[in-house]
């Protein structure tokens, strides 16, 4: 499933196509077709009821999960308090996930050593197949051999483009960032890849969100509930999509490397980038090794 540039148009492409106007054949020639005084009126009213009835299903939903993306209260219901890959609702790969990442330096959306030579920034959505290959099986590579070694320095931007404002890339990324508050937000986003459904498919939202959660060892729920739907969670998420649009970064996963403080490069050509590929763990360590090399 293309997670792109090329997709991103595509989408919007899509979007953006209507229906012409029904037209009949009239005395004359050709002319719009126009519904009666009558018809409108009815229409009126059928178009009042709905929506007192969608106003009338939002009211009385409230307190339930949001497919949206939204945590409630609710979503915690049968969770623990304190998250643990040991707990009976933990999902598929929460040993792995938290066993992963145990030890090593992290802040926010940080991991690694202050101390590092060389910073790795890596845009993610969090629905992005693409993301979820290049997380299961080149990230712990790159942990045990970069980041845990003290060499590199891992900046997590979780980007939010599939599927336009409103998505549940959108929505979904709150649930990291809130674990990145209490830094645990690499081990949930490992948690969210190894389980993640299919793009657009309405699979991340707040109770799947909150079993994610439940599955961070040491994650508190009611503080990640409550970060989550907070303005600083939404906040951290604008300032991903500004820097997104100064990098012109056009698809995920995007990985940039370089010496710490410096300029970050993209590991990827500009024709593999205009080719809309996606780099590899061998360009990746190809990149690092090169950064480490002139450190």
């Amino acid at each position: 499933m293309p997670s792109g540039k090329r997709a991103k148009q595509q989408r919007r492409q899509a979007a953006q196509r209507t229906p012409p106007p029904v037209r009949s054949k009239g005395v004359g020639g050709v002319r719009p077709r126009q519904a009666s005084p009558r018809a409108l009126a009815i229409a009126g009213g059928v178009a009042l009821v709905a929506v007192i009835a969608i106003v009338l299903g939002v009211v009385l939903g409230s307190g339930g999960s949001s497919g949206s993306g939204t945590v409630t209260k609710k979503d915690l219901q049968g969770l623990p308090a304190i998250g643990s890959q040991a707990n009976p609702v933990a999902l598929q790969g929460a040993g792995e996930a938290n066993d992963l990442f145990k030890g090593i330096p992290q802040t926010g959306l940080v991991l690694g050593k202050p101390s590092a030579p060389v910073e790795m920034e890596m845009f993610i959505d969090v629905q992005c197949p693409i993301c979820q290959f290049y997380e299961v099986n080149n990230l712990p590579t790159i942990v045990q051999k970069y980041i845990r070694t003290g060499k590199v320095q891992l900046h997590l931007q979780p980007w939010a483009f599939l599927g336009g404002a409103g998505s549940q890339s959108f929505s979904g990324r709150l649930g990291l960032i809130a674990a990145a508050a209490q830094n645990k937000g690499f081990q949930y986003a490992k948690v969210l890849y190894d389980n993640q459904g299919a793009e657009e498919s309405g699979w991340l939202n707040g109770q799947m969100m909150a079993n994610i959660a439940a599955s961070v060892t040491g994650l508190n729920l009611a503080q990640w509930q409550k970060d989550a739907n907070s303005s600083a969670a939404k906040s951290i998420a604008s300032d991903v999509d500004k820097l997104a649009a100064k990098g012109h970064v056009t698809g995920t996963p995007t990985v940039l490397v370089g010496r710490t403080d410096g300029n970050l490069q993209n590991v990827l050509t500009p024709q593999q980038i205009a080719a809309n590929q996606s780099p590899t763990l061998a360009e990746t360590e190809q990149a690092l090794d090169a950064a480490l090399a002139h450190s």
